[in-house]
C-alpha cells in the first residue's frame, strides 16, 4: 500500500475534481474554501508558483536524497500531514487515514485538538510519533489535562496555534451551517441523499465528534449549544506569558503555528521554542495578508537559530521544493491529502503522499539537488 498510485489521478487538481464530485458540496467547501474573498487561499498558492529555480546540468550529481532529519527523527521526504480539524465531516476516518498513511510513508502525522480522531486512537495508529497541535483552552486545568494525555501517548511535539485569536468569517459556511454555531439545513440533507458513498460512509462510522474533546463536553448538548460551547472553551489570544507556561510545563519540541512577521519569530527565539510554522491557516483567517511563501522569505535572518517550516498553499511537489528553495526546512499539507481520501478513500493519502514524493524526486533530479538542504542553492532570487 505504500507504494500505491493511481495513474487517473497524476495530480492534485485530478484529486480535486474527483473528491468534489464525491463529497456533499457543505462537506467540500469546508474543506476547499478560504474566508471572505479568499483573495489569500489564491495568492498563496501562486505566490509559491511565481518562484523559480536554477538547474545545473553539468555538475557531478551522486543522486538524491528526499530523507530529511527534524527534532532527532530522519522522515523519508520533507513534508508532513497538517493538523486539520473536522476531517471526519470531510471524509468518514480520514483523521485515521491518513494518519496511517504517515505512518507508511515515515512522515510526521499532525493531530488538532478538534479533529475527529481521539489522542489515543492517533497514538495507537502511530505507535506514539505523532504531534499535537493545541487550540489554548481558556482554562489552565483543561489545557494540562490534554496536555498530560498527550505526553502519556508518546507525543513529543506540541504546536501551539497563534492564527485563530478569533473565529473566521468564511462565507461559504455560514451559508451551508458550519458556522458557530452550527446547523443542519435541508439543502445539506439534500445533498447527503445525492452523494451515498459519502453517506453510507458516515451512517457505518457515526457522526463525527471532537473525540479529543469528548470527554470534557458536557452530555446531552444539541448541536448549537456543542458549538456555543467550543467557542467559550476556545476563544482567547494566545499570548507571551501563555507560551512562557507552556515552555516551562513542556519537556518535548515546542513549535509554534501561524508566525509570519520578524518581530513575533525573533520572540520565538527568545521564549525558547524549537520551532515555527510559517502559516496563514491555509487562507482561512486573513484575506488580507501575506502570502505564506512571502512570509518566509523574510524570517531568514533566523535561519539555524530555530527550525522553520511552512504550511498554506503547497498543492505539488514543485511546491515543496519552491518553499524548501526559499528556506523552509520542512513543509506541511492539509488540502492536498484530504482532496486524496475524498477522491480514493482509504487509499487516498497513500496516493497522495506517493504521488508528492515522485514529483519532488522529479524536480531535484533535474534541478542537480542531490540533498533537500541544498534547495536554496537553486533559487532565482528576484
Amino acid at each position: 500500500m505504500t507504494d500505491y498510485f493511481n495513474s487517473n489521478y497524476p495530480s492534485i487538481d485530478a484529486l480535486r475534481i474527483k473528491a468534489k464530485q464525491r463529497m456533499p458540496k457543505f462537506a467540500f467547501e469546508y474543506l476547499d474554501g478560504g474566508c471572505f474573498s479568499e483573495i489569500n487561499l489564491q495568492r498563496n498558492t501562486q505566490d509559491i508558483r511565481d518562484i523559480q529555480l536554477q538547474p545545473y546540468y553539468l555538475r557531478d550529481y551522486q543522486g538524491t536524497s528526499l530523507k530529511t532529519e527534524l527534532f532527532g527523527e530522519t522522515y523519508d521526504a520533507p513534508f508532513g500531514m497538517a493538523p486539520i480539524g473536522l476531517q471526519g465531516l470531510m471524509w468518514p476516518k480520514s483523521c485515521e487515514i491518513l494518519a496511517q498513511a504517515a505512518v507508511d510513508h515515515k512522515l510526521p502525522f499532525v493531530l488538532s485538538t478538534v479533529g475527529t480522531a481521539s489522542i489515543e486512537t492517533i497514538a495507537e495508529i502511530t505507535a506514539g510519533k505523532f504531534w499535537f497541535q493545541l487550540y489554548h483552552p481558556v482554562e489552565g486545568k483543561l489545557r494540562d489535562q490534554i496536555l498530560e494525555r498527550a505526553w502519556n501517548a508518546g507525543c513529543r511535539t506540541l504546536v501551539i496555534l497563534a492564527d485563530t485569536p478569533t473565529f473566521a468569517y468564511r462565507p461559504k459556511e455560514i451559508k451551508n451551517g458550519l458556522s458557530i454555531p452550527p446547523k443542519m439545513t435541508l439543502n445539506n440533507i439534500l445533498q447527503m441523499c445525492t452523494h451515498p458513498t459519502w453517506s453510507l460512509s458516515q451512517m457505518v462510522e457515526g457522526t463525527p465528534e471532537f473525540k479529543t474533546m469528548k470527554s470534557y463536553i458536557p452530555k446531552g448538548l444539541n448541536i448549537k449549544h456543542l458549538g456555543m460551547f467550543m467557542n467559550k472553551t476556545f476563544s482567547g489570544r494566545l499570548t507571551e506569558d501563555k507560551i512562557k507556561v507552556l515552555r516551562d510545563a513542556w519537556k518535548g519540541n515546542l513549535v509554534i503555528k501561524g508566525i509570519v512577521n520578524p518581530e513575533e519569530a525573533n520572540l520565538a527565539v527568545e521564549l525558547g521554542l524549537d520551532g515555527l510554522i510559517v502559516s496563514n491557516h491555509g487562507g482561512r483567517q486573513l484575506d488580507s495578508g501575506q502570502s505564506t511563501v512571502d512570509a518566509l522569505g523574510g524570517l531568514q535572518a533566523y535561519k539555524g537559530k530555530i527550525k522553520i517550516m511552512m504550511d498554506s498553499g503547497l498543492r505539488s511537489g514543485p511546491d515543496i521544493a519552491n518553499a524548501l528553495a526559499t528556506g523552509a526546512d520542512f513543509t506541511f499539507v492539509g488540502r492536498a491529502p484530504m482532496y486524496g481520501v475524498g477522491a480514493l478513500g482509504k487509499k487516498g493519502g497513500n496516493h497522495t503522499f506517493t504521488m508528492l514524493k515522485r514529483q519532488l524526486q522529479q524536480v531535484m533530479e533535474q534541478v542537480g539537488c542531490e540533498q533537500v538542504s541544498d534547495f536554496p542553492k537553486h533559487l532565482i532570487k528576484p
